[in-house]
């Protein structure tokens, strides 16, 4: 892997996906965690000069994100002084591969009654994290440094992990920690996945991400569970934390199929 970023800029809104976006199903498709970053970093672009919070997400996955050039495009869906809706979109040249939008919430004070709750116990007190040995290794997953907190993605079940890039997302900047929570949020059914992966389908169609405050710092913890039902949808939900405490909560709606 020679390019130490997920996308490398082309001009203008295009860009060119470097390995490190490929996900653990295929190697022709991105994990959507560097996706949902990029549409997040549009985003984020739209509220620069409105001081507030994105105080809600949703990807929609639209089908498979290819290593090829992709373009980003965003633009304000409703305004608003107070809250507005927002919009970006990711394209492949021939087809929209995911859409986005987002509730841009105005800041006021609520510090008076704000809830906290506590951290998770820090990166550098926990062990590094494993993954199933059937999924591709490198890509993706290589690109970013796990550690476990409790469970283990390699083992059925819930699991609660830490995430940091080791990359960049877009070559030459450095990764907001907006960004850095979605590269991170779109792994809850990978983390808490309790099927063989060499035998089951559990891909998400979206990612919806709440946010009660922006996150900060580089480590983004993600705390998540599956469950699936009988006629094959399943949902994966992720309370997403930073080495301050509780950030928001993710939810993923999940199909599930034998492969």
């Amino acid at each position: 892997m020679t390019d130490n970023a997920f996308y490398l800029p082309l001009g203008g809104d295009r860009y060119q996906p470097t390995e490190h976006t490929a996900g653990p199903w295929t190697p022709d498709a991105q994990h959507f965690g560097p996706p949902s970053a990029l549409l997040a970093r549009a985003l984020e672009g739209l509220a620069a000069d409105r001081p507030g919070l994105l105080a809600r997400v949703t990807v929609e996955i639209l089908g498979p994100a290819p290593l090829t050039e992709l373009t980003v495009r965003s633009w304000v869906e409703r305004p608003g002084r107070s809250v507005e809706l927002l919009g970006a979109e990711l394209h492949d040249g021939t087809r929209a591969v995911a859409r986005a939008s987002a509730w841009h919430i105005a800041e006021s004070d609520s510090a008076a009654v704000a809830t906290e709750e506590p951290a998770p116990p820090p990166p550098e007190d926990c062990p590094p994290a494993a993954w199933p040995d059937s999924w591709r290794p490198g890509g993706y997953l290589g690109a970013m440094e796990w550690r476990a907190i409790a469970g283990s993605p390699a083992e059925p079940g819930a699991a609660w992990v830490w995430g940091r890039q080791r990359v960049e997302l877009v070559a030459g900047e450095k990764p907001t920690p907006l960004q850095r929570l979605f590269a991170v949020a779109d792994t809850g059914n990978g983390a808490s996945n309790f099927l063989d992966p060499a035998r089951w389908w559990f891909i998400n169609s979206e990612l919806t991400v709440h946010l009660r405050r922006a996150p900060a710092g580089e480590w983004i913890a993600l705390d998540a569970r599956t469950v699936i039902g009988p006629t094959g949808v399943g949902t994966a939900t992720s309370t997403l934390s930073d080495v301050r405490g509780q950030v928001g909560q993710a939810a993923q709606a999940l199909m599930v199929r034998t492969r």
